[in-house]
């Protein structure tokens, strides 16, 4: 049985990702309320796999969790990119007309503001958690509320779904990484189908840093499929680069990592791993 970190609660969609990416594996989830956390459990339990969204095709990056993951120790072993579906639901006992409030977590949200503007009427209030809303409603007994959830959180907490498929956008989707303490990735994973990687480092300021970087990894036919950029607290100015790297041949990707080593500074490897499915 593999023991799964995640943010959130049983029925939240790090708990949906986690039973995608592990399809048909038995899994015990250790649920904890912030990222934070999340790490933290990994580094209590060293066999503990943590699960965490770096990023949202809407929303965009998870900032803080680029720098949760560069300071842990864990390594990325694997990715999923699960499809954001909202739906709202209530007490059974409540209908539409009954409903004067929607709860849910901030992303939730904005990402189904078409239909919140459709029903000015309601009152918005944000949560932690999407499926803890539904929790919670279901266990106060909050006549006239309602979640927006994934449809799973309906039956976990007995609530009654309202409308399914209520994001704004239908191509929303979220991208997990799967981590784990170094020591446990290659049980993880598999070296001979590792197509991608992630790293980040420093450079120096000077003219044309980062674009000597870009023509190297080009040379080396690397496809750069994401970088992001964050200020070092202190230093102004300066900036952390955090570059996914997808390859065909990971000899050649070892050369260029090696090649780019002398023009960075604190250049560090977050992990190997397959190119993640997507759910459809």
């Amino acid at each position: 049985m593999k023991r799964i970190a995640i943010q959130g609660i049983k029925g939240s969609f790090h708990d949906i990702a986690s039973h995608h990416y592990f399809e048909g594996e038995q899994i015990e989830l250790i649920c904890c309320d912030t990222f934070e956390q999340v790490f933290q459990s990994m580094k209590e339990d060293r066999d503990a796999i943590g699960l965490v969204a770096i990023e949202n095709t809407i929303a965009g990056s998870l900032l803080h969790n680029y720098e949760l993951l560069r300071d842990s120790g864990t390594t990325i072993v694997g990715e999923h990119k699960l499809r954001i579906s909202h739906s709202i639901m209530c007490l059974p006992e409540d209908y539409w007309a009954d409903i004067q409030e929607v709860n849910s977590h901030p992303v939730a949200l904005m990402q189904c503001r078409e239909f919140l503007a459709a029903h000015a009427g309601l009152k918005i209030v944000e949560t932690t958690d999407t499926a803890g809303a539904a929790a919670e409603i279901k266990h106060m007994q909050m006549r006239g509320h309602a979640a927006i959830c994934h449809k799973d959180a309906a039956s976990i907490y007995g609530m009654k779904i309202i409308q399914e498929g209520i994001e704004t956008n239908k191509h929303n989707f979220t991208r997990f990484l799967v981590l784990c303490n170094p020591e446990k990735a290659d049980e993880l994973r598999n070296l001979e189908e590792t197509n991608k990687s992630s790293i980040v480092f420093a450079l120096p300021h000077e003219e044309g840093s980062l674009s000597a970087i870009l023509s190297i990894l080009s040379f080396y036919k690397l496809n750069l499929t994401k970088i992001q950029s964050l200020p070092i607290i202190g230093q102004e100015w300066q900036y952390m680069f955090y570059v996914d790297l997808s390859f065909s041949d990971y000899a050649r990707y070892r050369q260029a990592i090696e090649a780019i080593k002398p023009l960075t500074t604190r250049l560090k490897l977050l992990g190997e791993y397959k190119n993640g499915r997507q759910d459809i």
